[in-house]
């Protein structure tokens, strides 16, 4: 299982992630800032669990794109 964590209160709205993910993350309309789709918030994180590990070097390529390091992914 993947599982992809967002800060988006950090967010500087560059949308490398939408470029390299865009299953995973959209830009918003009302404030320019991404938008983990389909995810859980907890204190300001926004956390998907995605069941296929494949899609885990997608979403960790928006990470490392990331110029502000908010996007964290992990295996587990």
């Amino acid at each position: 299982m993947v599982v992809v964590t967002l800060q988006r209160n950090k967010c500087i709205g560059c949308n490398y992630c939408v470029e390299l993910a865009p299953a995973y993350f959209r830009m918003s309309k009302k404030d320019g800032k991404t938008v983990l789709l389909h995810s859980e918030e907890k204190r300001g994180f926004f956390t998907r669990k995605i069941s296929d590990n494949a899609e885990f070097e997608t979403c960790e390529q928006a990470a490392k794109a990331c110029p502000v390091k908010i996007i964290s992914t992990k295996l587990i």
